[in-house]
């Protein structure tokens, strides 16, 4: 419960971002910021998600190799 709580608060905290941001940097109306931050949280959500997991896999991929592919005891001639 505690980490679904947080997750909804981040969500929350990024909209305002998002919703300030847009709003100051493209000096729109607020009907205009408050659409174009509710179209941005799940965007910037998504590609957040896909670069974490992309990352994840990576860093497993690296751990699965011995410590001798990763790092070169001796140089071979």
């Amino acid at each position: 419960m505690h980490g679904r709580l947080k997750n909804y608060a981040l969500v929350i905290c990024l909209f305002v971002f998002l919703f300030v941001s847009i709003g100051n940097g493209l000096h729109l109306t607020s009907g205009a910021a408050f659409v174009g931050a509710l179209s941005g949280t799940p965007l910037v959500i998504f590609a957040f998600n896909r670069w974490c997991d992309a990352r994840c896999r990576r860093e497993e991929a690296r751990r699965e190799e011995p410590a001798s592919e990763i790092i070169p005891l001796r140089e071979r001639r």
